[in-house]
């Protein structure tokens, strides 16, 4: 016998702002159900699910949800006044005997129930709501991007949660691996339709772009239908007037299908401009040891960055993947070791905190109030890689509509916050990005775009994130930070690093395990493979390149004069050539500097 849907929504139609979000919409939810909700950053995935979870009340349509069957909901920004401690939260629709899920639930999730709500952080707070909802167990559970703030260990403690429950739920989330996963049916927001196919996450961007494709030959179909008629029109209306009435009634009636057609929104505008060429050795790190009182970040940690790569930082919350990042580039010292930064660094950082903009600020004033954007004498205009650039027709390049541009940043949602922080990254050129958490909040065609441009971005890239499938399509190295000190470098991405860690992992026992030879005993140190000649090489090379670099440097500073090729044009010749005589020394003493440093 059929079971009985968990919820079903009928006629539902809703209007923000005198703008239709659904017209019409259909849904059920059955018992086992594991659904994907995805769609463009404001679509209306949050808000279709708060329809859902009855905390929006749709203009017309009715939400029908079965006696006794509970509906759990995870905001994004829970309310936790009123409570003491994160805990005493997820624990409020809890009796007394069953409090003890909440701390299983939190195990799992990392976060700490007695901390006070006062001085809980965003990331907490939705851990606190994550855990109520799991805690609870409704028979349906809808969850808006719940890996949001949760470490990979986090994510993965979670993914195998859902997969094992019976009960039915309903997800949103950017992270492509864990919709894969965990998914069984797809809900698509386009543009207000809502279409459902009987299949998880894993082949929806081929049904979508099908889909898309149909109806782009549609479209073409009625705009050779509308020229054939509108020529008709012309020609031959004159002597048939009364008889083809009902003719040049269809071609309006055509005319009105096609200004009705909703047309696809775009991708942004992105693009990340390399700055001056940098050296090829970026960061060269030795020796590093970093504590906090009694925590341990790193111990003899070395690491060689070099121009083009793309290295990610990976670990549970807490460990310290930013303060590396910040010894990398020279933000924090270490307490031991040393960092040698490359030459010609253009930084632009990317933090997870979004401090960068200034909520209580516009869009337009977190641009033009930008010095590195501002135009001298020009309000209205930004500064964007050289060029001045209209601010609102910047801020659309992002997606960003007229209105948005004076409402202040408080009120974006935070993919929207993202692709902001983006744009002003995006202004300038930049030769070594810092990317902290760049992809929450972001949607997958936001996503998909993003990873492009750092494949063709000429830079250095250095990622923190969670993101298991963008750390695959981005990272040609990983650095897993695995706590007490312990930090490794891996090559490749994500599945890469979680397929040679179990090899690691029993190296380092098996290490930890031998025996330690008497210090009588201990071998002599083994050369280093070079001759004294090539030592001695290795240790001027350093002097060398940065000698070449800074007459590269005032090569380009003197071939910049606008009037040098006219007025001076044998100076002119006799300069490039020496400009592209000294970057073939420099390609040439840096090959022999990693040679040989690699033997060393």
């Amino acid at each position: 016998m059929a079971r009985a849907p968990l919820l079903q929504l009928s006629g539902i139609s809703l209007t923000f702002g005198g703008n239709p979000i659904f017209d019409g919409l259909d849904l059920v939810v059955q018992p086992g159900d594991r659904v994907a909700l995805v769609g463009r950053n404001g679509s209306g995935k949050s808000t279709l699910m708060k329809v859902m979870a009855g905390l929006v009340e749709p203009d017309h349509g009715v939400r029908v949800v079965p006696p006794g069957v509970t509906v759990g909901y995870m905001e994004q920004d829970p309310d936790l006044s009123g409570y003491e401690t994160l805990g005493d939260y997820a624990a409020s629709a809890l009796d007394e005997s069953e409090s003890y899920r909440v701390a299983m639930v939190a195990e799992g999730l990392k976060f700490r129930p007695e901390t006070p709500v006062a001085t809980a952080s965003g990331g907490e707070r939705r851990r606190a709501a994550l855990a109520k909802l799991l805690a609870e167990a409704p028979e349906l559970m809808l969850l808006d991007e719940p890996t949001n703030h949760l470490d990979i260990q986090a994510i993965e403690w979670l993914e195998t949660e859902l997969s094992t429950t019976r009960t039915a739920f309903v997800l949103i989330s950017h992270d492509r691996a864990f919709l894969r996963a965990l998914t069984r049916a797809t809900l698509w927001i386009d543009r207000g339709e809502v279409r459902r196919r009987e299949s998880g996450f894993d082949g929806f961007e081929e049904w979508r772009e099908t889909i898309w494709a149909e109806e782009d030959e549609a479209r073409h179909k009625l705009e050779r239908k509308i020229k054939a008629e509108a020529k008709w029109a012309v020609e031959g209306i004159s002597a048939r007037r009364k008889r083809n009435q009902g003719r040049v009634r269809a071609l309006a009636a055509l005319r009105e299908e096609r200004g009705s057609m909703i047309r696809r929104q775009g991708t942004a505008a992105m693009e990340f401009e390399s700055g001056t060429t940098s050296g090829k050795r970026v960061i060269e790190a030795k020796g590093l040891f970093k504590t906090y009182g009694e925590k341990t970040i790193v111990q003899n940690f070395d690491l060689r960055v070099l121009r083009g790569d793309r290295v990610a930082f990976v670990g549970p919350n807490g460990v310290g993947k930013t303060t590396l990042l910040k010894m990398l580039v020279g933000e924090v010292a270490p307490d031991q070791g040393s960092v040698t930064l490359g030459t010609n660094l253009e930084i632009a950082v990317f933090d997870q905190t979004r401090a960068q903009l200034d909520p209580e600020a516009s869009l337009w004033d977190n641009l033009t109030g930008d010095p590195s954007m501002r135009v001298s004498g020009a309000s209205d205009q930004v500064m964007v890689r050289g060029v001045p650039k209209h601010v609102v027709a910047y801020l659309k390049d992002f997606l960003f509509d007229e209105r948005q541009a004076r409402a202040p940043v408080r009120s974006l949602s935070g993919g929207e916050k993202a692709r902001l922080l983006l744009a002003k990254l995006m202004a300038r050129p930049s030769n070594l990005l810092i990317l902290d958490e760049p992809t929450n909040d972001l949607d997958v065609e936001t996503l998909d775009l993003l990873q492009d441009i750092l494949g063709d971005y000429d830079g250095t890239v250095l990622l923190v994130s969670h993101d298991r499938d963008f750390i695959d399509r981005v990272a040609t190295a990983t650095v897993a930070l695995e706590g007490k000190g312990r930090a490794t470098v891996y090559p490749g991405g994500w599945s890469d690093y979680a397929a040679q860690r179990p090899e690691a992992e029993a190296e380092a026992e098996r290490n930890a395990n031998k025996p330690q030879p008497k210090a009588e005993a201990r071998p002599e140190p083994r050369s280093d493979g070079l001759t004294f000649t090539e030592r001695k090489r290795l240790e001027a090379l350093p002097a060398l390149i940065e000698r070449i670099e800074a007459e590269i440097a005032k090569l380009h500073d003197y071939l910049a004069a606008p009037d040098l090729f006219t007025k001076e044009p044998v100076k002119f010749r006799k300069a490039t050539e020496a400009l592209a005589e000294r970057q073939q020394a420099l390609a040439a003493a840096e090959t022999e500097w990693l040679n040989l440093e690699e033997r060393a």
